[in-house]
């Protein structure tokens, strides 16, 4: 008896719908984005029982969907709107519909097949949730910082207020993150190890043990590129391209450039190299961002030796 064929499923995600396409059959439809909707889907895929689903991340809209997907025990794979759209123009698709956008995505599954990941559990998804409003913060307590700097003198007193209000907010969750990571003891242990790096604060080792669980398992370039802070060549023919980095986990990355802002002053590995990148001519800006690969490297072996901070680290990274 023959195994059944291969199905993919592509679902574009908005908010008060879901386009979902199905390859090879051509199968394409709409439900409600609401509980309804997502029950309804959920029982016919089930009975479609496809090789692998493929959403993009929309900030957030997805993880209903997705949540109730990996609940069912369904193959399902989040993946970077970036990498999808890279795909589309790669196979002359520039027109943007949701329908389309869900073709795509199942053709982007059965061409690329993104390994299916599991969802979160509960504790982890707080951990990420809490990240992310006090990101959003930090953000508003940027934009009132600089405003309060050319507002005029009437309004001051309100914005100063506002700061304070904000200042206190943060302090609030940078309170809550710790002890919800004190909470569970394997991430207390990577907490423990990664802050006993110079340079690495609360707030980066909160972040990678919440966005970059993947962090002690991978190769050093395996992270680098998971990231985005891994050189990617631009080269045609004879010509070669400057190196850059690009894509990745952009939450990550923001958080590891000013921490290593911070290496580079007090981490004495880290500085020695900084300095030996600018006495070879490199531009500060580049220099920064082989630190920022130096220092996740360092973090990698770190976890995957289970080994507390010290310089001999940098030999087998």
């Amino acid at each position: 008896m023959s195994a059944p064929a291969a199905q993919f499923v592509g679902i574009d995600v908005s908010k008060h719908q879901l386009d979902i396409a199905v390859r090879p059959s051509g199968e394409t439809w709409t439900v409600a984005h609401h509980e309804a909707g997502l029950s309804a889907l959920v029982a016919r895929l089930r009975e479609l029982a496809p090789t692998l689903i493929v959403l993009e991340a929309t900030g957030g809209l997805e993880v209903p969907l997705a949540g109730a997907l990996a609940t069912a025990a369904l193959p399902v794979a989040v993946v970077n709107p970036r990498q999808v759209r890279d795909f589309a123009r790669s196979t002359g698709t520039l027109a943007k519909t949701d329908q389309l956008d869900a073709q795509i995505l199942a053709q982007f599954a059965d061409a690329v097949r993104p390994e299916p990941r599991p969802l979160p559990d509960a504790q982890a998804q707080e951990l990420t949730a809490l990240l992310q409003r006090r990101r959003q913060l930090v953000e508003m307590l940027t934009a009132e910082k600089n405003r309060l700097q050319i507002a005029p003198r009437r309004i001051r007193p309100q914005l100063q207020a506002h700061i304070e209000w904000l200042q206190q907010q943060v302090a609030q969750f940078d309170e809550d993150l710790r002890q919800l990571v004190r909470s569970s003891p394997l991430w207390r242990e990577k907490d423990d190890l990664l802050r006993s790096a110079p340079g690495v604060g609360p707030v980066l080792a909160t972040t990678l043990v919440a966005a970059l669980p993947e962090l002690g398992t991978l190769t050093r370039h395996q992270i680098a590129a998971l990231v985005g802070v891994a050189p990617l060549n631009r080269d045609s023919g004879t010509l070669r391209g400057r190196r850059t980095v690009w894509g990745g986990r952009a939450q990550v990355r923001t958080v590891l450039y000013m921490s290593t802002l911070v290496a580079v002053r007090h981490n004495p590995v880290v500085a020695a190299f900084y300095q030996r990148l600018r006495a070879a001519g490199k531009a500060p800006k580049l220099a920064l961002t082989a630190c920022m690969r130096k220092l996740l490297t360092i973090l990698n072996a770190m976890l995957k030796h289970h080994t507390r901070w010290a310089p001999v680290i940098t030999q087998h990274p």
